[in-house]
């Protein structure tokens, strides 16, 4: 295990582009995002060559203050990630065992790891059910060297992915008949979608807030998207799709794109001319523009936890599921602990924590948006 530092985001990333199945949120870019949040990275990679590594980590870590001291927590987004160039079996028992001895060394409260491994596809318990063995015996694995199926999810756990390697007309014909005809009704009806510029950023956000405001959920304050977005963007890893009706701006989305797959990680609208479908003219010009990226793989992000209408995602599923991408389940995060009395009052007072936050963050979005 070797701490590479110091690197550049140039340097970082060139070495993940090396790995088919690294992730965007392994970027320097992510890291950057998150150190607005106090989160500072760590970039480890394994093997004999420096410049042909076999494993990769970008690791954050986040100090917080307990009564009379300081302690720290780690967490790995949607990493390690790991060669097929080699045994991967013998390579993922090394990572996954320095890493732990990473968190002993460090005394931190725990490390959590979220790596982008398929535990299967389709909808469990239905016919389009498909298992994935390796990812079914990385879990395994996991769970007899004594980590923790994580409370606190970070990222979606599934999602709906879409195979770009057609040409339109195939992944219009996939398409449910009430998704083709939605998108056709959009053009038919004056929505017009085009590139946004940076500048038009803060015009996001505000429609970001209105969304959150109207849906129910937290968003933080509006220094962090705008830096976020704008670093993707002056990487030329992030697009900007903006839904129009008459010049008017009602639906955009932010369409994040690295390692040859595109993703959908920001949608926002506007109540006006909803009835227009803007949103799925939207989804389909991001993967044409996917498309002509290059990339191989349009990610939807987020699919439900539990497959039914208890979920709170079970609308925006039926929605995605009318595209007619896969439904891919992953691992999801897991947390290694060697300090078991201070994970368990972590994880108890974070939820009550998150609690306070989000009344107060739904608190601020009302504001922001006139509503209070």
């Amino acid at each position: 295990m070797k701490q590479l530092y110091p690197l550049d985001s140039q340097e970082w990333n060139q070495l993940l582009l090396q790995f088919p199945e690294a992730h965007i949120l392994q970027t320097w870019q992510w890291a950057e995002a998150k150190k607005q949040n106090g989160w500072q990275p760590l970039c480890f990679a394994w093997g004999d060559r420096a410049e042909e590594p076999e494993a990769l980590a970008l690791i954050l870590e986040r100090q917080i203050r307990f009564p009379g001291t300081r302690l720290s927590v780690l967490y790995c987004p949607k990493g390690p990630v790991f060669s097929h160039k080699s045994d991967n079996s013998k390579i993922i028992t090394r990572v996954i065992r320095e890493l732990e001895d990473y968190a002993r060394k460090t005394e931190a409260i725990f490390l959590k790891i979220d790596p982008d491994v398929m535990l299967g596809t389709g909808i469990p318990d239905t016919e389009e059910e498909e298992p994935n063995p390796f990812g079914i015996a990385f879990q395994k694995g996991l769970q007899k060297r004594g980590w923790q199926f994580s409370q606190d999810q970070i990222q979606f756990r599934n999602t709906v992915l879409i195979d770009l390697r057609q040409d339109e007309e195939a992944l219009l014909a996939a398409m449910k008949q009430k998704t083709r005809y939605n998108i056709r009704l959009a053009a038919k009806k004056g929505v017009r979608v085009r590139q946004g510029s940076i500048d038009e950023l803060p015009m996001l956000y505000t429609m970001y807030a209105e969304t959150a405001v109207r849906d129910d959920f937290v968003i933080r304050h509006e220094e962090y998207y705008l830096n976020t977005w704008r670093g993707f963007m002056e990487a030329d890893m992030a697009k900007i799709l903006i839904a129009e009706v008459e010049s008017e701006p009602i639906a955009a989305l932010i369409l994040f794109h690295f390692n040859g797959v595109a993703r959908y990680m920001f949608g926002m609208s506007t109540e006006r001319y909803r009835e227009l479908m803007p949103n799925h003219l939207l989804q389909w010009e991001a993967m044409r523009l996917s498309k002509a990226l290059g990339c191989r793989t349009y990610d939807m992000w987020g699919a439900p936890d539990v497959f039914d209408e208890s979920d709170s995602m079970w609308g925006v599923f039926r929605f995605k599921q009318g595209f007619n991408g896969s439904t891919t389940r992953y691992l999801g995060a897991w947390d290694f602990t060697t300090r078991p009395l201070l994970y368990f009052t972590y994880t108890r007072l974070l939820p009550k924590i998150l609690n306070i936050m989000r009344r107060r963050g739904k608190a601020d979005n009302r504001k922001q948006v006139g509503m209070d």
